[in-house]
Order: structure tokens, then C-alpha cells, then sequence
């Protein structure tokens, strides 16, 4: 029967149509320079809303449709005089579903691109990613995967004022600074590899979890020329996430989710919940609405709205960490779409009676 025995599970969550997607959006940095030039840590509040960020594993890990399409666009710290700027689109399918007697492959790409900082630092990121997924028993599913990117990373170093550039009272841009670049443009290949586990023991039960590596490869990035002393490759990133489906009625669908992600010294910690609520009966019709806190960084209510196989959310992060006295509490603002379909018209019709679907 294939893939369509967990299908089959999750549609019987729920009409509706939600699936817990979590989604981490990984970073890098302009290592180990030896003067400090790095780029915020790329990253969406709702990883939910981008799933191939997370894990390579999520890809074709679809089980409310046969493929999807999503967009994402963040902008952080609007009021400062140069905002930061992320955003992406990726998307994901199911392929060769006949050729397994209980597993798929799952196949996807995403491309994203961040702005950052008053030297317009400009990181564009594409990345293809294959899983396979494999059905234990009727109640598990076992996913593997990887990714294999592209990574530029550009600067305008005009727009940079540096110390021996202080004429004693101010910063002068004539004066010529004595800091030496190898280059502005960098490119390198990220491989990154992923585990994932989905369990569905009830009807009303749905819970997923696993593990991914990026940096694989330990990339090296830097726009400076060789010192002794500074490592210029890139330490490998461990993201851990948790998340699940609870079905408490006909009406009300939670998803709460959480990861925790690791590079070097930095750290990230995200959780919280969002639910789902049925307007229309159906599933046709779903106000969404939730909170998440980013530990130490920010709270972010969130609130959306999906109709039929597309899903539309926005979100903001009301800045807590000490950064918020400046720039009086303001964080970001985000904005996610998502779309999911079939390959045959009316498909969704079949899918009730073969395959979970939230």
C-alpha cells in the first residue's frame, strides 16, 4: 500500500488540512576573521512554514498532499537605519511512489537570500535535497536525507568605516584603511545529511522528531587573506526538533513544536504552539493562531489564515533580550504562504480513503 497506510493515519486526525512542518533556518557566518565581519544567524520564527530549512529529510515528507510550494519573507529591526532581510521560496514532491512497496522518495530545492548590515552583506543559498521514507509497521515512519548547496556570500567593504580611519573626531572614508581583503565575493558547496521519526499510535496522536548535520563538509569561508592562528572553515551545525499534532475535537487541532540547534558557541532554543481552528466544518475554512518564544531573544505571537490547500501567516517578534531598550521592543515581521496540491485533479478526494492527512 505504500506510503498510503501513514496517510491514511493522518487523515483520520482530522479533516482539516494541517501538518506539522518545523523547520529551522540554518546560518553561517563570516568566520574567523581576524577583524569580526558576520552575518546574523539566517533564520524564520515560523519554521513551521519552512520545512527544507530544518532537516533534508523533510523532503517529499508530505502528508496532507502530493507536492507543496512555499514562500517566506522576513524583516528584522525595520526601524534601525539598515534593516536585515531574508527571504525564500522552496518547494517539495513525492516521486516514484510505484516503484516502493512501503517507502517513496522525496525530492526538493530551495533557494534564499539575506541582506544584512550597513556593508550589505548579501548571502544567496540554493540547495537541492532527496529523502527516501520508509514505513515501520503501520503506526512509524523512518526518513533519511540530504542536501547538497551553493553557497555566495558578497560585500561592499566601501561601506565600512575602520578604526585607523578616525581622524579624532570623526570616521573619514578618504583616509585609506590598512585592513587587507583577499576578496569580496566568496562561494563554497554545503552538504548537510538528516534523520527523521514520525509516530502515530491514535487517530488523534502525531509526533515527529529528528536530527540533521549541515556544514558537513566544514566549508571554508572567509573574506581575508590567511593568518596563522584563525580557522576559516566552518564548524558543522546539529539541529534537534520535536514537534506533533494533538486532535482535541471536530474544531480544535494543536501543533506544539520546539528544536534546539548548536554551531560552535552559538546556540539556539525556540518552542511554543500554534492551533488550528475549523470555520467552515469541513476543513475548508481555518483561522490559525499561536505564540513562540525564541529563549532569550524574543516572544512572537502569531496569527493566519488557510483556505482550502493554501495557508497564509504572519508573524512578528517582540524583541526581549537587552537589544529591545534600543530599539523599543521591535523585532521582526514575517510573512509565510504555502501551498499544497495533487498530481491528478480532485486527487485529494482519493486521499482520504489511502493516506494521513491533518
Amino acid at each position: 500500500m505504500k506510503q498510503q497506510i501513514w496517510k491514511k493515519s493522518v487523515v483520520r486526525l482530522t479533516g482539516l488540512r494541517v501538518i506539522p512542518q518545523v523547520v529551522l533556518a540554518m546560518a553561517g557566518w563570516v568566520c574567523g576573521a581576524p577583524v569580526a565581519l558576520r552575518a546574523q544567524n539566517l533564520h524564520f520564527s515560523q519554521f513551521f512554514n519552512a520545512p527544507l530549512l530544518t532537516n533534508a529529510a523533510n523532503a517529499g515528507f508530505i502528508p496532507e498532499s502530493d507536492y507543496r510550494i512555499g514562500a517566506n519573507y522576513r524583516s528584522q529591526w525595520a526601524n534601525l537605519p539598515v534593516p536585515y532581510r531574508t527571504m525564500g521560496i522552496w518547494g517539495d514532491a513525492q516521486v516514484f511512489r510505484d516503484r516502493f512497496e512501503t517507502g517513496w522518495v522525496g525530492l526538493g530545492g530551495q533557494i534564499m537570500r539575506d541582506v544584512a548590515g550597513s556593508g550589505n552583506l548579501q548571502s544567496t543559498k540554493i540547495y537541492g535535497s532527496a529523502a527516501y521514507h520508509q514505513m515501520l509497521g503501520a503506526t512509524g515512519l523512518l526518513s533519511g536525507g540530504f542536501s547538497i548547496g551553493l553557497i555566495n556570500k558578497r560585500v561592499d567593504v566601501n561601506n565600512f568605516r575602520f578604526d585607523d580611519q578616525w581622524n579624532g573626531k570623526f570616521f573619514d572614508y578618504t583616509i585609506l584603511t590598512g585592513e587587507t581583503f583577499l576578496n569580496t565575493n566568496v562561494t563554497y558547496m554545503d552538504v548537510e545529511a538528516g534523520l527523521n521519526y514520525a509516530w502515530f499510535p491514535t487517530d488523534d496522536i502525531y509526533l515527529h522528531g529528528g536530527l540533521s548535520v549541515k556544514q558537513l563538509n566544514r566549508p571554508k569561508e572567509t573574506f581575508f587573506m590567511s593568518a596563522p592562528g584563525y580557522n576559516y572553515f566552518m564548524d558543522r551545525r546539529y539541529t534537534v526538533f520535536l514537534d506533533g499534532v494533538l486532535k482535541l475535537n471536530d474544531q480544535w487541532i494543536l501543533t506544539p513544536g520546539g528544536y534546539f540547534t548548536r554551531q560552535s558557541k552559538s546556540q539556539e532554543i525556540v518552542g511554543g504552539i500554534h492551533a488550528n481552528y475549523n470555520l467552515s466544518g469541513d476543513g475548508e475554512h481555518q483561522l490559525i493562531g499561536g505564540a513562540y518564544y525564541r529563549h532569550g531573544d524574543a516572544v512572537i505571537p502569531m496569527i493566519g489564515y488557510q483556505w482550502r490547500n493554501m495557508r497564509f501567516m504572519f508573524s512578528y517578534d517582540a524583541t526581549t533580550s537587552p537589544l529591545g531598550s534600543y530599539i523599543n521592543m521591535q523585532g521582526a515581521t514575517e510573512m509565510s504562504i504555502l501551498h499544497n496540491g495533487f498530481y491528478v485533479q480532485n486527487a485529494g478526494q482519493l486521499r482520504q480513503s489511502m493516506c494521513p492527512k491533518f
